[in-house]
Formats: structure tokens, C-alpha cells, sequence
């Protein structure tokens, strides 16, 4: 703030007398404290606005412009395409729409997904009911992935996740794991990381959610190394390897731990094929074997092997203490995990024993009421609320909304024969390999792994069928190697986070991302192919009788 003439800071005091000099710093301090008055034009204001939100302006407001842009086009200047029905073009135009708001992240990930149903009613995608002459919009319809199981199931663990930082048990967990590994080297630290995200992978839902939990564990560790070329390598390793690989190969194989899984079971639900807590688990375990690969490879590109880390499994041990006893707080929160486990693994279809025919939905909400049973645990409502991730939440609702209308509306059937007249003579493998290319193509300008899957699961369904090909091994194994996007950093939220640290540049990234990718893309060709033949899914007979 600047003045034309000098002030007098303190009125009415006699003539040649000077304020007290603590007297002028204060009203000195108070005055530049003052925020710039900022841009009058709306312009500027718009600008200034958007960049206060650590947003770019550039790229939010042409993705929201071109967003727009494209949703009408489609909807009202694009002539139907033939075999494309007029609700499936409307989708269409909201499927552009939301990747666009996604990709440029022009609205936040949540209100996206909250956006789309009232974009479904808004422009008839869903049909409307008549009743007495008057039309209705569908809102049970369009806001049915918001009502859906698995949205309730991811609360709970959303909110059991948000009470563990409240008592940082997660940190207890990773520390207590490291000190049991005797985590002294950068390989046994890598090691430990990965049982790390085993454990948490059952408590904390979303590969991000665990990346945030561990990385001021991780970047601790890290910075235990020194600053020589080779130990920098190191902490480039300890970091994508933790927080990035580790976090999205073990979310693989729990269901409550990688929110495309929930996609996925759900979309197989809609077509009577049901998949439980354990059968899931079953289905998807070997991909814990991918991470003995991914760390050679890593080991072998950071020259890792034999790198030690000084006074490191002294100093994890002193944190370790530092945290002391555990409280019943965190005794009662890993008793109700430990029930509610139970509850999933004796649901229906369970092969150890049936104790129930609850769905998953409804346990998570049993879940949520024993979190707050009073006196049970010491929080309030708002501090659950704070370190709830709602915004992932709501994105989870409209993509499984998204989904459901992609299928219903024709638009994936649509889609899936563009694709079938383009793999269309290659052999199975040749079209599963194909399609998984192409995905990864596409992921290359999509941060969302979660809205990726949401609109390549039904298209990739539609095409396994009319392939003749088993269509839920076709598309869990295609929708699978989607997670294993990691060529660039904003791929995956996760590695987001991740590229947080400091510690990598995006080009550090990119090398070692490429041969992880191309291990990802192997590994469900040649492992999990033959695993699913083995359970009753080969991915190369749709006559297969259901395994489950």
C-alpha cells in the first residue's frame, strides 16, 4: 500500500513529538499485511481467482471452455451416428464432457462425478417417466451409483482411513513393519514399504489415500541417505517404488483397496455375475508376485543393490518409541476392522463358511455405525469429516453412474463394435493386446485411474462379447493393466504425490516408467492369463460355466 503524503500514525499527539517505535512497527506491520487490492477487471479477478487455488488458468479455463464446447456440439450440431441411439449420443456428450473436466481438472474430480447425473436428466439421456401426462426425470436412476453398495462400503473405509491419520496409526503400522524387517538397506527398506501397503491396503481404500498416509514416512527414510549421485539414485527408488508401484500392485488384489475394483465387481453384478471379498482375492493374488519383477528392474536402473542406510533401522526404531504404547483408541479401531473383515470374508458364496447373506454395502454401513457408537473412539464429527476424502467419494458415484448409462444407453455397445471392426480378425491375445495399448495411449492425458476405467470397463465388456471371448476376464485383465500406467507422473494420483517428494524429475520418471509399464502390460499376458484359465476364466472361451 503506498500513500501520497506522509501519515501520521498516531493522531493528536503534540507537535514535534515522535510515536513510540514499537507503536510505528505495529501499525507498519498491520499495514503491509494488507493484501494487494487485486485486478478491478473481471478478467483479472477471474485470473488472480484461479491461480490463488494453485490451479493454472490456462489450462482450466480452456478445458472448461472446450469442455463445453464439445458437450454441445455432440448434443445438438452432430448428426446421430448411424446405429447409435439418441439417448447413447447424449452420453456420448457426456462422456466427452466429464474426460475433458478430468484431464484439465477444470472442476474438481468430485463435482465432476456429482455433475453427471444431472447432466443424464438434464438432457433426457436416461428416458423420463410419464405418469397422469406429466413427465418425471428418472432420479432413482440417475443418481443409482451414488446409491449403489460399493459407495457405502467405500465410506466406511474412507472414514476408518481418516480415524487411522487422526492416530496416525497408520504411521505406527509402517514404522512397526520396517522395525520387524531390520530395514537397514535401500532393497529391505523397498521391502518393508511394500508389507507397508499390504497392511494398509486392508484399512485405507485408494492407492492416493495410501501414498498420502506413507509419504512423510517415506521421504523420512529417504533423506536418511546422502547426497552423492548414487544415493540420490537411491531415493529416487525408496520413492516411485513405495509410493507409486508398491501402493497400486497390492491394491490390486483387495477389493476395498483399489476403487476401479469396485467398478469392475459392480459392472459384473449389473449382469448377474457376483464376485465376493475372498473370490476377488483369489482371482487377483498373483499380482503380488509382480512386485519382485518391478523391483529388480528398479534395483537394476537406480543401481540400488547393496546401498546402505546410515544408522537407518536405529533411527526407525527411535521413531518407532517415539510414538509409545498403543492406546485403546487404536486398539477399538482395528477390533471394528477386524469384525467388519469377518463380515466380508463369511458373506455369501464365502468358501470357508456362510454366515451371512449381506451384501457389501450394507456391512460397510453396519461399519459406519459402530465407528461412532459413543465413547467407542475420542473424535468428533468435524474431524471425521476433515480427513474423510469426499471429493473421491463423489467421483466413485458418478463414475459407477457412468457406467450404468454407457450400458444402458447403447453408447458402449456402440463403441465396442468401432472397436471390433478394428481387431476384428486378430487372434484373442493379439486383441486383448491391442486394446491394452490403446488404453494406455489414451491414459497418457488422464489423471484419474478411477474415471479411465469407469468408461473403458463397459466398452471393453461389450467387446469381449462380441468377440466371443469370456467377457469378465477380458475386462478385468484389460482394466488391470490400466493401473499400471506409469510413463508420466500425472497418470496416477498416487505417483502425483509422489513426484511431491522432490525427490525425481518427471524425466526420471519416464525412463524407469517405460520398463515398468511394458512389465505390467507382460505380466497380465503371460501370468494372470493363464491363472484366470486355471480359476474358470479363460479370457478365450465365453462358454465357460461361471467358477464362482
Amino acid at each position: 500500500m503506498e500513500f501520497d503524503a506522509p501519515v501520521d500514525l498516531v493522531p493528536n499527539r503534540s507537535p514535534g513529538r515522535q510515536p513510540p517505535p514499537e507503536v510505528v512497527q505495529l501499525v507498519r506491520t498491520t499495514v503491509e499485511a494488507v493484501p494487494a487490492r487485486p485486478s478491478e477487471t473481471p478478467v483479472g479477478l477471474l485470473l488472480g481467482n484461479i491461480t490463488r487455488s494453485g490451479r493454472d488458468p490456462v489450462r482450466v479455463l480452456a478445458g472448461f471452455a472446450a469442455a463445453w464446447l464439445l458437450f454441445f456440439a455432440i448434443l445438438l450440431l452432430l448428426p446421430t451416428p448411424a446405429g447409435l441411439p439418441v439417448e447413447g449420443q447424449a452420453v456420448l456428450a457426456i462422456v466427452v464432457w466429464a474426460s475433458i473436466m478430468w484431464v484439465t481438472e477444470a472442476l474438481p474430480a468430485g463435482i465432476t462425478g456429482l455433475s453427471i447425473p444431472t447432466l443424464l436428466i438434464a438432457t433426457h439421456a436416461l428416458p423420463w417417466r410419464i405418469e397422469a401426462g406429466k413427465a418425471s426425470p428418472p432420479m432413482a436412476l440417475a443418481f443409482s451409483g451414488f446409491t449403489d453398495g460399493v459407495v457405502w462400503l467405500c465410506l466406511f473405509a474412507f472414514m476408518l482411513g481418516g480415524m487411522m491419520r487422526l492416530l496416525q496409526l497408520d504411521r505406527r503400522i509402517a514404522l512397526t513393519i520396517l522395525d520387524w524387517m531390520k530395514a537397514s538397506t535401500v532393497g529391505r527398506v523397498i521391502a518393508g514399504m511394500f508389507a507397508v501397503n499390504v497392511a494398509l491396503a486392508f484399512l485405507v481404500p485408494a492407492a492416493n489415500a495410501r501414498a498420502a498416509a506413507m509419504l512423510p514416512v517415506v521421504t523420512g527414510i529417504a533423506n536418511m541417505l546422502g547426497d552423492s549421485p548414487r544415493e540420490r539414485d537411491c531415493q529416487k527408488a525408496i520413492v516411485i517404488q513405495s509410493l507409486v508401484y508398491g501402493s497400486m500392485i497390492c491394491g490390486m488384489f483387495i477389493l476395498t483397496a483399489h476403487l476401479p475394483n469396485l467398478i469392475l465387481v459392480n459392472l459384473y453384478a449389473s449382469h448377474g455375475l457376483h464376485i465376493n471379498y475372498l473370490q476377488w482375492m483369489l482371482l487377483q493374488f498373483p499380482y503380488l508376485g509382480m512386485f519382485v519383477i518391478t523391483q529388480g528392474w528398479v534395483r537394476w536402473f537406480f543401481r540400488t543393490g547393496g546401498v546402505a542406510i546410515a544408522g537407518g533401522q536405529a533411527r526407525i526404531h527411535e521413531q518407532r518409541r517415539a510414538l509409545g504404547p498403543m492406546v485403546p483408541s487404536e486398539r477399538a479401531l482395528i477390533g471394528v476392522f477386524g469384525c467388519m473383515a469377518a463380515l466380508f470374508f463369511l458373506s455369501e458364496g464365502s468358501p470357508i463358511f456362510e454366515l451371512h447373506h449381506l451384501p457389501l454395502g450394507v456391512i460397510g454401513l453396519i461399519g459406519i455405525m459402530v465407528l461412532f457408537t459413543p465413547g467407542l473412539l475420542p473424535f468428533s464429527w468435524k474431524q471425521v469429516e476433515a480427513n474423510t476424502i469426499w471429493g473421491t467419494f463423489l467421483l466413485l458415484g458418478g463414475a459407477l453412474t457412468l457406467t450404468t448409462a454407457m450400458t444402458s444407453s447403447g453408447l458402449a455397445g456402440w463403441l465396442a463394435g468401432i472397436l471390433h471392426a478394428l481387431v476384428a480378425g486378430l487372434g484373442w491375445w493379439l486383441a486383448l493386446l491391442a486394446v491394452i495399448l490403446g488404453s494406455q495411449i489414451i491414459r497418457l492425458g488422464m489423471l484419474s485411474n478411477v474415471a479411465a476405467v469407469a468408461m473403458l470397463a463397459p466398452i471393453t465388456y461389450e467387446l469381449g462379447q462380441a468377440m466371443h471371448l469370456n467377457a469378465v476376464a477380458f475386462t478385468t485383465l484389460v482394466c488391470d493393466s490400466d493401473s499400471f500406467s506409469y510413463i508420466l507422473p500425472t497418470q496416477i494420483t498416487a505417483a502425483v504425490i509422489a513426484y511431491g517428494s522432490e525427490k525425481f524429475t518427471t524425466l526420471d520418471y519416464a525412463k524407469v516408467g517405460l520398463g515398468s509399464t511394458l512389465i505390467g502390460i507382460a505380466y497380465v499376458v503371460l501370468v494372470m492369463v493363464p491363472w484366470y484359465g486355471f480359476l474358470g476364466l479363460p479370457v478365450w472361451d465365453a462358454a465357460a460355466p461361471w467358477p464362482f
